[in-house]
């Protein structure tokens, strides 16, 4: 029988320092320090604070990942670092310790794309066999993907200007209501009235499976000012009902846009048919809800990976790193920092670009 590989994980892409500890598929140890106190007086990711942060923690997030996991760097297998899409400065402060690392140990490099990182979380939590339609999910993405290897993806649809995550904080300043926006907009939602606002499903009634968010914020805005035009403000009971109404919006498009993209996935007679989300908008228990009762009307298996995993870790970083090195590959010292980096080589770009990084 085959040793599992472990593997050392570094995340940085965004505003997140993580760093983790894999083997095989054991998750022995997984840290994340978060910066939202950092960016909460600025209404989003200060790219230059975010590198700083990342450069000050990552050794401290290691070190750590190793306390917890039992284990010295020479016990490793190797180091697998996110080397794109993100924000370029922290990208580039992951790769340069990564390197580091590698450097003084002798330890394999392994470039790895976050992307699939969030891509190949569900074989990490559920050994998900290939091929599996994908929904990424988060602040800077959203793509649906049909998975067919560790290296092997279509995407047959986006968001063609904002990602849904980046609209859920910029409705949640637009409201009045703390970062991040997803926890705060969805706490607000819980107790509104979804149906007293009429706010648009931008791209619900055209054919294809991309999608648009950015005219549903803009509906949003207009809607906050007629409310705070006629009454001089905005109470609990509207900042509820505007939540409300702007989560069923984007459940709604979700769901609708994912019902086509599993048609075109079932099309191809997956043995076993499997959809899984990932990436921080998954972590909305509304959209899920959906997601799930859809996939159990099209008699498919949903795979929604636990909570902690569906925001940037590291952990996923090692396991992608890990399916690499399975496969013989390896990087080596001119292993580059890249912002834009798509999974689907062969797909057009998608237009736009999000708070958290360019769309890929």
């Amino acid at each position: 029988m085959t040793t599992p590989l472990t593997l050392l994980g570094i995340e940085s892409s965004c505003d997140d320092t993580a760093a983790a500890v894999v083997r095989g598929t054991d998750i022995l140890s997984s840290v994340v320090h978060t910066q939202t106190a950092l960016h909460a007086d600025f209404g989003g990711v200060v790219p230059e604070i975010a590198a700083r942060a990342h450069a000050e923690k990552l050794d401290y997030c290691v070190e750590q990942a190793l306390d917890d996991a039992g284990l010295r760097l020479e016990q490793l297998d190797g180091i697998a670092v996110t080397s794109g899409p993100g924000l370029i400065g922290g990208v580039l402060s992951g790769v340069m310790c990564a390197k580091g690392l590698a450097a003084a140990t002798g330890l394999p490099l392994v470039g790895v794309n976050h992307l699939a990182g969030h891509a190949l979380t569900p074989r990490l939590t559920d050994q998900l066999d290939y091929p599996y339609l994908m929904l990424l999910v988060s602040g800077g993405h959203c793509q649906f993907l049909i998975v067919q290897g560790h290296d092997s993806y279509q995407r047959i649809g986006g968001t063609i200007d904002d990602a849904p995550g980046e609209a859920f904080d910029k409705t949640a300043r637009i409201l009045g209501l703390p970062q991040p926006g997803g926890p705060s907009v969805e706490k607000a939602a819980q107790t509104g009235d979804a149906a007293r606002f009429d706010l648009p499903r931008p791209l619900l009634h055209q054919p294809g499976c991309d999608m648009s968010f950015s005219g549903l914020k803009t509906a949003m805005l207009r809607a906050r000012d007629r409310v705070i035009a006629e009454k001089g403000g905005l109470t609990a009971q509207d900042q509820a009902d505007l939540s409300a109404g702007f989560q069923a919006a984007v459940s709604d498009i979700l769901i609708e846009k994912t019902r086509r993209a599993l048609a075109i996935y079932l099309a191809l007679q997956p043995s076993c048919p499997a959809f899984a989300v990932a990436g921080g908008v998954a972590a909305n228990s509304a959209i899920r809800q959906g997601l799930q009762a859809l996939c159990a009307e099209r008699g498919v298996q949903c795979i929604a990976p636990p909570l902690r995993l569906c925001t940037d870790n590291a952990a996923m970083i090692a396991y992608a790193g890990i399916e690499r090195m399975q496969h013989g590959e390896t990087d080596d010292m001119t292993l580059s920092a890249r912002p834009r980096w798509p999974l689907d080589q062969m797909a057009a770009p998608m237009l736009g670009s999000g708070k958290k990084g360019a769309k890929a």
